[in-house]
């Protein structure tokens, strides 16, 4: 049973300030005052005897206790949030599932899945696309059910759970009339010579770039532009001689269709795994699995061969 000295105000308190790692903007987040946030959490850090954040001298950051208590404490006030909205909504019978998406899904997997949801659901779906380490901070938090794309390589994993659904490859793409286009062979080398369109850094995509250049021995050009934004890497890629290194799934079309054409040169043999990560500490509901079931129909789907 729930210490009954412990209050909502000691666990959103603790809340905000573990999402923003200041007490100032914890406070001005919850319109209170800072001496009555530092006063909520010194009071739950007394309740629970152990102390749950580190002051540091810019911010303050979780002890392992913090977050041990954090695992749980976000999505059980997410739980309360949905109970309070469901009862508010009921009469328009509003449902939602917040998913996470990676750029490795955004083009094919994800739009095919939710096209195939609507046709059989009213739950409402929310999209929140990002880098991987932001969008597995907010499942943690219990701020989303489910993050989708590849993320195995992502340290931001952690306790959360993994399932996978299918390998995707990063590749080098150019415009169908770039100096490398169709070359029979191309060194890595060669590719320093122009714009690299590419993840930004921190992100589990820029690692297997990284390691590319380190077994080709080479090094990123000085001309860069770091996006994880589709429409921005396609429309940049068509009209320069940029080289983009992007997911197989998110350049698919344009290669099919022979707007872009694929580099001979490998990035990577096999490829990253595909999945969808979830938050044990969050109960399960009958929405999230019926879309992660969903998801599992879509993904056998995307690896047919098409006619």
């Amino acid at each position: 049973m729930l210490n009954a000295r412990i209050k909502l105000r000691h666990l959103s308190a603790f809340l905000e300030v573990a999402k923003r790692r200041s007490f100032a903007r914890a406070a001005e987040a919850l319109a209170i005052t800072q001496p009555g946030i530092s006063k909520a959490i010194r009071e739950l850090e007394e309740i629970l005897e152990t102390p749950l954040f580190e002051r540091l001298p810019q911010g303050v950051a979780l002890t392992q206790a913090g977050l041990t208590l954090l695992r749980h404490v976000g999505p059980a006030l997410r739980a309360l949030d949905e109970g309070v909205s469901a009862v508010g909504d009921s009469h328009r019978g509003a449902r939602w599932l917040r998913v996470g998406a990676l750029s490795t899904v955004e083009s094919r997997l994800l739009p095919l899945a939710i096209s195939r949801w609507h046709a059989q659901s009213d739950t409402c779906i929310s999209v929140v696309s990002g880098p991987s380490a932001y969008l597995l901070s907010q499942l943690r938090l219990g701020a989303l059910d489910l993050v989708v794309g590849r993320m195995t390589e992502a340290r931001e994993i952690g306790d959360l759970h993994f399932e996978h659904l299918y390998y995707e490859p990063l590749v080098i793409v150019a415009r169908r009339d770039h100096p490398l286009a169709g070359a029979a062979a191309v060194a890595g080398a060669e590719l320093t010579q122009y714009a690299w369109v590419l993840p930004p850094p921190q992100t589990a995509l820029r690692q297997q770039v990284d390691s590319f250049c380190v077994r080709h021995a080479i090094s990123p050009p000085s001309m860069l532009l770091e996006t994880l934004s589709l429409p921005v890497s396609h429309r940049y890629t068509l009209e320069s001689d940029a080289l983009w290194i992007a997911p197989r799934e998110a350049v698919a079309e344009a290669l099919a269709s022979g707007e872009l054409s694929e580099l001979a040169l490998p990035l990577e043999a096999h490829g990253g795994s595909v999945g969808m990560c979830t938050n044990v500490s969050m109960a399960p509901s009958l929405s999230r699995e019926a879309f992660c079931e969903t998801l599992r129909e879509a993904a056998a789907e995307r690896l047919l061969p098409r006619s």
